[in-house]
């Protein structure tokens, strides 16, 4: 309803569009601060053993609920027709989100504060009864310790521990987008579409695509605390890779079919079980306890720049009549997957292996002279 506050609900018209662009910035505003606060919440209260599969759970919750917005749509828009989704239908898929904010925010009342948000302000009595809650009385007071120890390493100035941490969130963050995944996401009934679908099947093909994030990011949850952050993260960006490459090479030679819908699936894979969960696990453990708020922030807002970046460069590049009379709508993905091998690159030679570390001692690993030494000694 962007009229509320504004006007008469329903009668503005056109005239509500300034209106609903300032709602959908407030909503940006919420879902901003929980995309950073929600991952780090988990990491900071989690035992480092299952650390990795309970931040994955976040990514879960996020594709699951893309899958479900999907049926939800299908449904309200099967209540009328196009005219009817235009001028009313939209409404009630918008409202549709009111839900689950409604019930998030309820349940906030019975989220504890974190040990180390209780160390930072000198309850530390406080925070140990948090850490006894997941662990026996002996290594909580351990961690207590580490917690303690790394807060007052560092004066907590962003740059306290070098350019590199923050250097290789970003780019973690930056890569994470530009391997094309919203693109993907968002655009995926006009890809159908541009692969000659109909409407309804572009529709149905989307659900499959939406069904797949799901499952495979429930691979990421099982293979996380095992196989180690890089392995998954390495492995899912060769495969997508591959994915996009053939997908425009499909495209290019116009031979789309049952093998492009494969191509788009295989790639949803790919993203699911890696750096789609992988990399919130990774930016909710690897910056210093002491800068941690402040890294984050800057990482998840990069990330939403490249996310904006991507999106809106998508729209260019499929729907440039000159790289299409060239290439057929393929040249896009094939700028997905080189990106993908770059993100490949960048995870072997400067992210480091986090798996079954205190977040103290990760922190220590960014003493040891900058990204690629963290890097190596996380691995060797």
């Amino acid at each position: 309803m962007p009229e509320f506050g504004f006007g008469t609900l329903g009668q503005m018209g056109p005239h509500a569009l300034p209106q609903f662009i300032f709602y959908r910035i407030v909503g940006g505003v919420g879902v901003g601060i929980a995309s950073m606060l929600s991952p780090l919440y988990i990491a900071e209260i989690s035992p480092s053993a299952i650390r990795g599969r309970l931040v994955s759970f976040n990514q879960l919750a996020i594709v699951g609920g893309i899958l479900l917005v999907y049926f939800v749509n299908w449904y309200i828009a099967s209540l009328g027709n196009d005219a009817w989704v235009k001028s009313v239908g939209w409404r009630w898929m918008l409202a549709s989100e009111a839900i689950p904010a409604a019930v998030f925010l309820v349940l906030l009342a019975f989220v504890p504060d974190t040990p180390r948000w209780l160390v930072l302000r000198g309850r530390n009595e406080a925070a140990l009864a948090q850490l006894q809650r997941v662990t026996d009385e002996s290594d909580a007071r351990t961690i207590l310790e580490d917690i303690q120890r790394t807060l007052e390493v560092r004066s907590g100035k962003l740059l306290s521990f070098g350019m590199g941490v923050i250097v290789v969130g970003i780019l973690m963050s930056v890569f994470q987008q530009f391997v094309g995944i919203n693109a993907v996401l968002y655009y995926a009934p006009l890809m159908f579409q541009n692969m000659g679908a109909s409407t309804d099947a572009a529709l149905l093909q989307t659900v499959v695509v939406g069904a797949a994030n799901v499952a495979f990011t429930v691979v990421a949850i099982v293979t996380v605390d095992k196989w180690g952050r890089k392995p998954l993260l390495i492995a899912g960006a060769l495969v997508m890779a591959v994915a996009m490459i053939a997908l425009g090479c499909l495209f290019n030679a116009q031979a789309v079919g049952i093998g492009a819908l494969i191509a788009v699936v295989v790639y949803i894979a790919g993203f699911a079980f890696s750096w789609g969960p992988v990399t919130w696990v990774l930016l909710a453990e690897m910056f210093p306890n002491s800068i941690k708020g402040k890294g984050l922030g800057l990482a998840v807002a990069a990330q939403w720049v490249a996310n904006w970046v991507v999106s809106t460069s998508f729209k260019v590049l499929d729907g440039s009549s000159a790289l299409n009379n060239l290439f057929h709508h393929g040249f896009a993905y094939w700028i997905y997957g080189a990106m993908s091998i770059l993100a490949a690159l960048f995870v072997w030679r400067s992210v480091p292996e986090t798996k079954g570390k205190s977040l103290e001692a990760i922190q220590d690993l960014w003493g040891k002279g900058g990204a690629h030494a963290a890097a190596a000694s996380s691995t060797g």
